[in-house]
C-alpha cells in the first residue's frame, strides 16, 4: 500500500519531528500524485520541511470540526493567533502576555473578552495546546495549561513557521462569505466550464473522507456518474487507498477490509461502537417485523421517543455486558452520546422533531453469542 494513507491520516508531516515518515511519503508521491490531482482535485503542499494534503471535502459535515474545540470562541481565537503568527518571523520567540494582548485587541469588537473568566482562559489554552500538537508553536518555558488555572501566568513560545500552511488558499475573494455554503459554491457550482471534472472531484472526495455518499433522486448527477463509472471509481480507490466500493439504491460506501484499516473506523473495539451495532440490529429487527417503515429513499423517520426507546431498551436488555460508564450513564446523556456518534458516522440525522435513520444502519449489526443470557430485564 502506498503512503497516501499516511497523508490522509495526518494533518501534515513535519520533517523536523518525523524525518523517516517524511522521506518515506516523499519518495512515494509519484505513485499517487495523479490520483490526488485528477480524481480528488486536492492540493499537495510539498516543501523542504513539510508535507500536507489539503483534504477539502465535497460537503461540510459536523464531524469535520477540530475535536479538541468545544466552543465557537475556540475557532475565533485560533484565527486571531494565526494572524499573529502570520506577521511574526519564523523562529521568533514571544511571550504569552504579548499574544494575549493581541488576541484581546482583535476580538473585542466581535465578542466580549474577559481573561478573569476561567471559561475564556480555558478556550485560549485549548487553542494553544492544539497548535503545539501540530507544531505551529514550540514552548520554551512554562506550560500553556498554567494560564487556565490563573491569569497572568507567563509562557515563552517560538513561531515554527508551519502556521502559514495551516489554512487553505483561495483563488477568489472570500471576505464576503457568510457561511460554509459559500465555500461549497465556490468549489463546485460556479465553474460551469469544468462541471464534469468538478463532479468527479466531488464524488471521490465524499467517498474518501466521509462514511457515506447519499442521494435522493435517481437523476442525481453524482449518483449517475458513480453508477456509470463504478468499475473505474472502485478500481482507482482500491489501487490508491485499498478497500472496496459498495453501491446501493440510494447510497454508496467505501469500505475497508477488517485486517487492512487505517484512520478512525467503525466498528472498532469500544463500547460506543458495540452499543451502536446492537441498536442497528434492533432497528433492522423492527423493520422486518413491520413496526417501522422504510421510506422511498431507504431512510426511516421515527419520533424521538421511539429512538430513545430503542437505545434504553437495548441497554436494559444487555446492561451486564456494557461497560460501567455506559451501563450507569444518565438516560438523556446516553441517548445524546449515541445519537451524536451515529450522526458523525452518517447513520442518523435530526430533522425537526424526528430522528431519521439513514441507509448505513442497514449495513452492519451486532449481537452477543447465542448462549449469552445477559443480566438485564428482558
Amino acid at each position: 500500500m502506498n503512503e497516501i494513507r499516511t497523508l490522509m491520516e495526518k494533518f501534515w508531516i513535519c520533517r523536523d519531528s518525523d524525518k523517516e515518515t517524511f522521506y518515506k511519503v516523499k519518495r512515494d508521491i509519484p505513485n499517487f500524485q495523479r490520483f490526488i490531482r485528477e480524481q480528488l482535485g486536492w492540493k499537495l503542499i510539498h516543501t523542504e520541511k513539510l508535507l500536507k494534503l489539503e483534504k477539502r471535502p465535497a460537503h461540510a459535515e459536523a464531524f469535520m470540526g477540530i475535536n479538541e474545540f468545544t466552543d465557537i470562541r475556540d475557532y475565533c481565537i485560533l484565527c486571531v493567533v494565526l494572524m499573529y503568527l502570520e506577521d511574526a518571523e519564523e523562529g521568533k520567540q514571544f511571550l504569552l502576555s504579548e499574544l494575549i494582548d493581541y488576541v484581546e485587541t482583535q476580538l473585542k469588537n466581535y465578542m466580549p473578552v474577559d481573561w478573569t473568566s476561567f471559561t475564556q482562559r480555558k478556550s485560549l489554552v485549548r487553542v494553544l495546546q492544539y497548535m503545539e500538537r501540530l507544531q505551529m508553536l514550540r514552548v520554551y518555558e512554562g506550560k500553556s495549561e498554567s494560564f487556565s488555572q490563573e491569569a497572568g501566568q507567563e509562557v515563552l513560545y517560538e513561531n515554527t513557521g508551519y502556521s502559514k500552511y495551516f489554512t487553505s488558499s483561495f483563488t477568489t475573494d472570500i471576505s464576503g462569505y457568510e457561511s460554509w455554503k459559500d465555500f461549497e459554491k465556490t468549489d463546485f457550482e460556479e465553474f460551469e466550464e469544468n462541471r464534469g471534472s468538478r463532479r468527479i472531484n466531488r464524488v471521490y472526495r465524499q467517498l474518501a473522507v466521509c462514511p457515506a455518499l447519499y442521494w435522493d433522486s435517481t437523476e442525481d448527477a453524482d449518483a449517475l456518474y458513480l453508477k456509470n463509472q463504478r468499475q473505474w471509481v472502485g478500481r482507482y480507490l482500491r489501487e490508491n487507498m485499498g478497500g472496496n466500493l459498495e453501491i446501493y439504491r440510494n447510497a454508496a460506501f467505501f469500505a475497508l477490509e477488517a485486517d487492512d484499516c487505517y484512520g478512525t473506523v467503525h466498528p472498532r473495539e469500544a463500547q460506543i461502537s458495540e452499543s451502536v451495532l446492537l441498536i442497528c440490529a434492533e432497528i433492522q429487527r423492527r423493520l422486518e417485523e413491520g413496526n417501522i417503515e422504510l421510506q422511498e429513499d431507504e431512510c426511516i423517520a421515527m419520533p424521538e421517543s421511539t429512538f430513545r426507546d430503542i437505545i434504553v431498551g437495548s441497554r436494559r436488555k444487555w446492561k451486564d455486558a456494557w461497560s460501567k460508564e455506559y451501563g450507569e450513564m444518565d438516560e438523556d446523556r446516553l441517548v445524546e452520546t449515541i445519537l451524536k456518534y451515529m450522526e458523525d458516522w452518517m447513520m442518523a440525522d435530526r430533522r425537526e422533531n424526528q430522528i431519521v435513520i439513514l441507509p448505513a444502519v442497514g449495513r452492519l449489526a451486532g449481537q452477543y453469542p447465542a448462549d449469552y443470557k445477559g443480566g438485564g430485564e428482558e
